[in-house]
């Protein structure tokens, strides 16, 4: 991205609108066609264009522009839209495209935040791929920019447009089972060689090719680093591993089912276990307690060396919710038989790329609410936050409410 050709302050000058759902219908009409621009042209997107294109009669959707800072992927993803859409380097200029309606974002983590922010400013809707930001001081700072600018945005926890957790939520406040005391959850699972290794380097690849100072953006200066660019999710510089692409999915559906904001206290432990002379900076192993103040502790769990499952669960005095793959039961504690019926859930919505776009694009036509909104996102971001600092730290957290920041226990 060359400054001097293409400021960020005429960007936003320019070209920012305020550019709600009720303006967008008033627009448009609420059942036009909803075009979208997709950023980031790398594994994660490959699977969310496939979706849109499959959606593009269906659901009245078009992808007419995608960007990314290799030319290489970026004509890739072009062929993909099979429809000529708008080719651009610089996120920017696709911000500034009057015939896109909403963008999804999927880049590495530290671009989350400026990305959407810059989103906003445009008075695009956004689709964000977890987590919603790299860190909490972002995350303020998107869902300020956010709510001023009106628009939409769904933080890509897709897990949330399964129901669920929602109808679990229900039961939880109903009374059902009782005071709940502790939630467990995992993401684990095995490989030959170390996690987040598995994109193929392209030994052609050059900084030149893809703007190294660009794609670093705010974070840390450093020499062009094929490693870095292609397996980005192993250095805290640019995702926080485990916690940051795994834990928020988890964490995201018990504080959806319990009812949870912000976690009071916590302690990440793990380490680099499995294969300790890895590339790069996260652990192979982690595990988080997280206390919150409704006085119930959640237990994070993962190996990237053992895909052992654990139940998904959430306990309560009376009872036990069980997450099953078709939707979750409930089993009451042996002295509440009486008192406790037993519950087969059988869900209807899944974990689903598809039904979190359709859910975005019913808030863009028709103010439907949001499966995975800002606040949530926020939450989720905290949530993995404390564990990763806690972990890094080797020191018990905590979250200040009042100030809205991590600090030592």
């Amino acid at each position: 991205m060359d400054s001097s050709t293409f400021t960020r302050r005429g960007f936003l000058g320019g070209t920012a609108v305020s550019w709600t759902a009720a303006s967008w219908a008033q627009t448009t009409g609420a059942n036009d066609k909803i075009r979208i621009g997709i950023i980031g042209c790398g594994g994660m997107a490959a699977g969310h264009i496939r979706t849109l294109v499959n959606m593009r009669e269906t659901d009245n959707i078009d992808v007419v522009a995608v960007s990314d800072l290799y030319d290489k992927r970026m004509q890739q993803f072009a062929a993909i839209a099979a429809n000529n859409p708008k080719t651009y380097k610089d996120y920017r200029a696709l911000l500034a495209d009057k015939d896109v309606d909403y963008v999804l974002i999927a880049t590495p983590e530290h671009w989350h935040a400026q990305m959407t922010i810059d989103a906003a400013a445009a008075g695009k809707h956004v689709y964000c791929e977890k987590p919603m930001t790299l860190n909490t001081d972002q995350a303020k700072r998107v869902v300020a920019a956010v709510r001023k600018a009106g628009i939409k945005m769904q933080v890509g926890v897709q897990g949330m447009s399964d129901e669920s957790y929602q109808t679990a939520n229900q039961y939880i406040k109903d009374g059902y089972i009782g005071k709940v005391l502790l939630a467990q959850i995992d993401y684990s699972r095995n490989s030959l060689q170390p996690d987040y290794m598995y994109t193929k380097e392209d030994p052609e690849l050059t900084a030149a090719d893809i703007d190294w100072g660009a794609w670093l953006g705010s974070a840390p200066k450093r020499n062009f680093d094929p490693a870095r660019y292609f397996h980005w999710r192993r250095f805290w510089e640019y995702s926080s591993g485990i916690a940051s692409d795994l834990f928020i999915h988890r964490v995201t559906r018990i504080i959806k089912s319990c009812g949870l904001t912000f976690p009071e206290r916590g302690v990440g432990t793990g380490g680099k276990f499995c294969w300790p002379d890895a590339i790069g900076d996260v652990p192979d192993t982690l595990n988080f307690l997280l206390d919150y103040p409704e006085g119930m502790t959640v237990q994070l769990v993962s190996s990237m060396g053992n895909a052992t499952p654990i139940h998904h669960m959430i306990r309560g005095h009376k009872g036990t919710i069980l997450f099953t793959p078709t939707g979750f039961t409930i089993n009451p504690e042996k002295i509440f038989a009486g008192e406790v019926k037993e519950v087969t859930y059988q869900k209807q919505g899944s974990e689903s790329t598809l039904l979190h776009h359709r859910n975005l694009q019913a808030a863009i036509r028709s103010n439907a609410k949001l499966n995975c909104d800002v606040d949530l996102g926020y939450y989720g971001v905290v949530a993995a936050q404390v564990g990763t600092q806690s972990y890094r730290q080797r020191k018990y957290m905590a979250w200040d409410r009042t100030k809205e920041r991590i600090v030592r226990a």
